[in-house]
């Protein structure tokens, strides 16, 4: 028999497998579950150098894997990032910018690049620039809204050199005030090419500080209960060169979070040249279970792009998408490189499925292509996906712009959007995942909230019955389903003999905790190849070692990552979980707290400051 090295025991481990859904206690050997069941039938596994931790009765899941993250770009950047994500008012953002502002020394910038929504502010609306010019009066400010817009201050504005004689970007626009002159405020009209152009004129990081900023996300990610990631690539990650961080991290044994990660195309017009090169010099599959390649995508071809912006209309794609699309995709049959496309609407997935069974019917495709968002796919072509072996990954774009999507296409519009049980029900392969980091959040836990309530984060109900997933299946989507994206089924995904041990042991019973507060759920014990990788509560004893955020003017080295609101605070890397709760007596998450009541809340009515928080426990 296999030595054991751990034993957890006296747990509620939901383990994914249909023949013991859930037991008490597992054995973890070699980096694998070795077995589950009861604690006397585990607990007899051990021998005197067996360590056994006892899991004090708390919800265990496999590891969450995200089917679609921005991963390796958003580790090279995010130390330089201020998160506005989880922040409950507009006023503790212009805190937040201010005092980020006040530390970040010249020529860096303080950027707000994502993962937040005005409606989960209880003033339910977007900062002014006015209130970003006060906050941040010299140092240039850019915050990014969704793929809608980006709101510069006037330090900003200057360092760009943005003037009244500055010409409009093809697809974007400049806002002016009556004298001509820029506001700060550019619009995605509909590309977002100038949100992406714009952000790219700020300062990088040295490599130094880009190994240490990966480390940091990583382990806000696991934080978060992540343990694997398919990489999406995105603009400006150029292949091999973007990837020397990624590497050097694998190199020294740093990995905390499984990377499988697709190619994408960077230049308009040389992207099938760009597949050539590259089915040359690697191929799915390379690497080991901690870094390998994946695939092509998301981006084939950028004439394909049809950007999610809500707020303006759908976007028309261009004439030669057929003609560019199809060749890059025979090339890749022909490779036999799996592959994935960005698509947000039903009239841009149609016509790319018809390139696809063109292909596929004179090279048949040999593995597995993925369409990507989905938001508004028809039944009629959900079929058509599984018909040629695709999969469907799926993400939380809508918690962020579902009021934004009612207003352009209405309620009824949005009740499937996207329409998860119905692909679900047709037998087609679904991963969930977030699409983070520059529109949506990172944090899974909002994901699975909208999956299993339909809610977006301001609280509107978009979904209606038939599309609410219960949660064991919105779990399964983000363990098993996910994994079928990187070819992975069969070693992850599940808590069973065999199967990586990736594990998450919770803050609150995820099965069992209010509805409203799953979005507030995160890991006291994070577990990758049965070896910790973050750990808080009673368990942050075995938290592993991780240098600070660097630079020194870092945000995540003051304010961390995601908003934590059992502390009201953001939650740094360094400081992991305390303990389960506060030493306030009431259940409630927010009433609970006596001290919450001094928090400086910027309007009068109690009763609809916590009402916009979802709250139901009547504490009044």
């Amino acid at each position: 028999m296999s030595a054991i090295q751990v034993i957890y025991k006296n747990g509620k481990i939901t383990t994914l497998d249909r023949q013991h859904p859930e037991v008490e206690a597992l054995a973890i050997s070699d980096g694998k579950i070795f077995q589950v069941g009861d604690n006397q039938d585990i607990l007899k596994l051990a021998d005197r150098d067996t360590k056994i931790i006892d899991l004090n009765g708390r919800r265990v899941i496999p590891g969450l894997n995200d089917s679609h993250l921005h991963i390796i770009r958003g580790g090279l950047n995010y130390n330089m990032e201020l998160r506005w994500e989880g922040v409950p008012s507009v006023a503790d953002a212009l805190r937040l910018l201010k005092e980020q502002a006040d530390n970040t020394p010249a020529p860096q910038w303080v950027r707000v690049v994502g993962g937040w929504s005005e409606f989960q502010f209880i003033e339910r609306r977007l900062p002014t620039l006015e209130e970003l010019n006060k906050a941040a009066p010299d140092t240039p400010v850019f915050v990014l809204h969704l793929y809608a817009r980006a709101m510069l201050n006037r330090a900003a504005l200057n360092v760009l050199g943005f003037n009244k004689d500055t010409p409009d970007p093809p697809g974007g626009k400049i806002q002016r005030d009556e004298k001509g002159e820029p506001t700060g405020l550019l619009l995605a009209t509909p590309s977002a090419m100038i949100l992406y152009s714009t952000l790219g004129k700020a300062p990088t990081l040295p490599v130094e500080d880009q190994v240490n900023s990966t480390r940091h996300f990583m382990r806000e990610l696991n934080r978060l209960g992540i343990t694997s990631a398919i990489d999406a690539g995105g603009g400006g990650q150029n292949y091999p060169d973007d990837y020397a961080v990624i590497n050097e991290l694998h190199k020294n044994d740093q990995m905390t979070v499984r990377i499988a990660y697709n190619l994408f195309a960077q230049k308009a017009g040389s992207e099938l040249q760009d597949y050539q090169k590259w089915t040359d010099m690697t191929f799915p599959g390379d690497g080991d279970s901690l870094l390998q390649v994946n695939g092509a995508g998301e981006n084939l071809t950028w004439s394909a792009g049809d950007f999610e912006n809500f707020v303006e209309p759908r976007p028309v794609l261009p004439e030669n998408m057929e003609s560019e699309l199809e060749s890059i995709v025979e090339l890749l049959a022909e490779k036999k490189w799996p592959f994935r496309i960005h698509a947000t609407y039903d009239e841009s997935i149609d016509r790319m499925l018809n390139v696809f069974e063109r292909v596929n019917s004179r090279q048949p495709f040999a593995t597995r292509f993925i369409i990507d968002h989905a938001e508004t796919v028809s039944e009629r072509n959900i079929e058509r996906i599984g018909a040629l072996g695709g999969g469907i990954a799926i993400q939380h774009r809508m918690a962020f712009q579902g009021e934004t999507f009612v207003q352009r296409y209405g309620q009824e519009a949005a009740a499937a959007t996207p329409p998860v049980k119905k692909m679900l029900e047709l037998g087609v392969p679904v991963g969930a995942g977030t699409d983070a980091t520059r529109v949506a959040s990172y944090n899974p836990w909002v994901c699975l909230y909208w999956l299993s309530t339909g809610k977006t984060l301001g609280g509107l109900s978009l979904f209606d019955e038939k599309n609410i997933l219960d949660r064991k299946t919105a779990l399964e989507l983000w363990t098993k389903g996910s994994a079928w994206f990187s070819g992975e089924q069969n070693v992850k995904g599940a808590l069973t003999a065999g199967e990586y041990a990736d594990l998450v042991v919770l803050s609150d019973d995820y099965f069992q905790v209010e509805a409203e507060n799953i979005q507030w759920i995160e890991s006291v014990l994070t577990v990758m190849g049965g070896k910790v990788v973050y750990a808080g509560a009673e368990f942050k004893q075995d938290d592993p070692p991780l240098p600070p955020a660097s630079p020194d003017w870092s945000p995540v080295k003051k304010f961390g990552g995601y908003w934590r609101r059992s502390e009201n605070r953001n939650a740094p890397s360094l400081q992991p979980l305390q303990s389960e709760s506060c030493a306030c007596s009431n259940s409630c998450g927010m009433h609970g707290h006596s001290h919450a009541w001094f928090m400086d809340v910027p309007v009068k009515d109690k009763k609809s400051f916590w009402g916009a928080l979802g709250c139901s426990c009547f504490a009044f």
